[in-house]
């Protein structure tokens, strides 16, 4: 899961060479002996995903300007390095035109391979960054922008290209901090509403009295503090694409008026004299189970079967590994480029801590890991030092242990284990100190309390794990008397 770097070169000796020196700087090699073969594995149809290109510029069927041209048709934007016999000025000249980030002279030392290499990834690593964020912040993001290696978020983009080809309403799922927002931003961007607004709407930070007049507008004196006009988040998303973040957290007489809202095709701004039509494309996520709040109540029915047409699962982190480098890279990129900071890289070991890392948080954690890595760092490459989280080798406090490590765990039956693993954490009292049982106030109370402990304060894993709401979780904390056991309500804003 590290780099792949593709040596293309028809010398063996030379191809052995730059293959070891690869292997010892912690990516991982492809190895073909022509440019006709080189492309093969970039264009064939069982491409490989490559980083970087080590390419020599004298072959005999295909040599390296050849090769780069024909990249260029295929519109692959791959890093190459040529390396050369000859360090003439005329042989750089022609290789650095024909789009060449760099160049070595055969035989290359390690040393300046090296550094080659890791400036090459790095400079890949941020121009790709710099243009997921400029489409993302210019409403021109495709799946193209999404940044994965692994083959079920692949699934997941095929899915994501099928709902954009049409209008139908797409509901996106996945726990917090998996990137949900950037399908949304994905599908609105490769689909014929790309030209129009995509309007974002956090509905779990929406005050309850307020919900209506965010969504759909107030005419001006509709209410006490209505001092002027306001459109309303439909009407901004006029001919465009309105997100629904947090549909879940939406309280029951808003979802009505949302039913109303999608069914009719118009909106009734608070305060007005009549309806505004409006023609908005919706997709909603959650990092709720919505079928069991159908079940308990929480949830209309015949709204989700208004927002669950097309539904899209965006995999946790930790179940698609592959990402996880490629992803901290980008990061770092950018992070290292905000910072004006010499780092260029990952070391290997560190890499393989992250790999391994269970991530709770998803992408947003890795993000801000990665972030505090770049803040720490002193030199050119973050260490398994830069990331405290991880520097110790341990999992996440709620990561599942693995049984078969454990003899006296795997002689458990199932439902025992999850019985066994939980025992030693914590237990309940449901009886007080007089025999009689406690008053449910009281268990809540101390639920909550040993949940924010146990989940180090992050509320939104707090909420998810208790299957309530985040703003219903801050309302408890303060009809509870728990504010002081929580945190600040402030969260790192980060792309999803």
């Amino acid at each position: 899961m590290s780099a792949v770097v593709l040596v293309v070169d028809d010398d063996p000796v030379q191809r052995r060479l730059i293959e070891s020196m690869v292997n010892r700087f912690g990516y991982r090699p492809l190895i073909a002996d022509s440019g006709q073969a080189a492309l093969h594995l970039l264009t064939g149809p069982h491409k490989q995903p490559v980083d970087c290109l080590v390419l020599d510029l004298v072959m005999p069927d295909l040599d390296g300007l050849a090769v780069m041209a024909r990249l260029r048709e295929a519109g692959l934007d791959i890093p190459v390095i040529v390396q050369t016999a000859h360090g003439g000025i005329d042989n750089v000249v022609s290789a650095m035109k024909a789009g060449a980030c760099d160049f070595v002279v055969k035989p290359a030392s390690p040393e300046r391979l090296q550094v080659t290499l890791r400036n090459a990834l790095a400079s890949k690593a941020l121009a790709g960054e710099l243009r997921r964020l400029t489409r993302s912040r210019d409403n021109t993001m495709t799946m193209a922008d999404v940044v994965t290696r692994s083959p079920a978020m692949r699934k997941v983009l095929a899915a994501a290209e099928k709902a954009a080809a049409s209008d139908i309403p797409a509901l996106i799922e996945g726990e917090s901090g998996v990137g949900k927002e950037m399908i949304a931003r994905a599908i609105h961007g490769s689909s014929a509403r790309k030209a129009k607004p995509f309007v974002a709407v956090n509905c779990g930070a929406m005050p309850e009295n307020l919900v209506e007049s965010i969504l759909f507008g107030h005419e001006k004196g509709a209410f006490t503090g209505a001092t002027e006009k306001h459109t309303g988040k439909f009407v901004e998303a006029d001919g465009g694409t309105l997100f629904l973040d947090e549909v879940g957290e939406l309280p029951l007489a808003a979802q009505v008026k949302l039913l109303r809202a999608l069914q009719e095709g118009e909106v009734e701004p608070v305060g007005a004299r009549r309806p505004v039509k409006v023609d908005v494309r919706i997709i909603s996520a959650t990092n709720r189970d919505l079928i069991a709040d159908v079940k308990a109540g929480r949830f209309r029915e015949d709204l989700f079967y208004r927002l669950h047409v097309f539904p899209i699962l965006v995999p946790p982190l930790r179940q698609r590994r592959e990402d996880i480098p490629e992803l901290a890279r980008h990061f770092l990129a950018r992070f290292a480029a905000e910072a004006g900071k010499p780092v260029r890289s990952i070391a290997p070991q560190a890499m393989q801590r992250l790999v391994a890392h269970n991530w709770p948080g998803n992408v947003r954690q890795l993000e801000n890991a990665v972030f505090r890595a770049v803040v720490l760092a002193e030199g050119e490459e973050i260490g398994v030092e830069e990331f405290p989280q991880i520097a110790s080798g341990g999992q996440d406090h709620d990561a599942v242990p693995n049984v078969a490590d454990s003899p006296a765990l795997a002689a458990l039956q199932p439902t025992r284990v999850a019985a066994a693993l939980t025992m030693h954490v914590a237990s309940l009292s449901l009886i007080d100190e007089q025999g009689e049982a406690r008053a449910l106030e009281e268990i809540e109370r101390e639920v909550i309390r040993f949940a924010i402990a146990h989940y180090r304060g992050q509320m939104s894993e707090v909420a998810r794990r208790l299957q309530i709401g985040r703003s219903t979780l801050y309302r408890k904390l303060e009809g509870l008397g728990l504010d002081d056991d929580a945190p600040a309500k402030t969260e790192t804003i980060t792309a999803k």
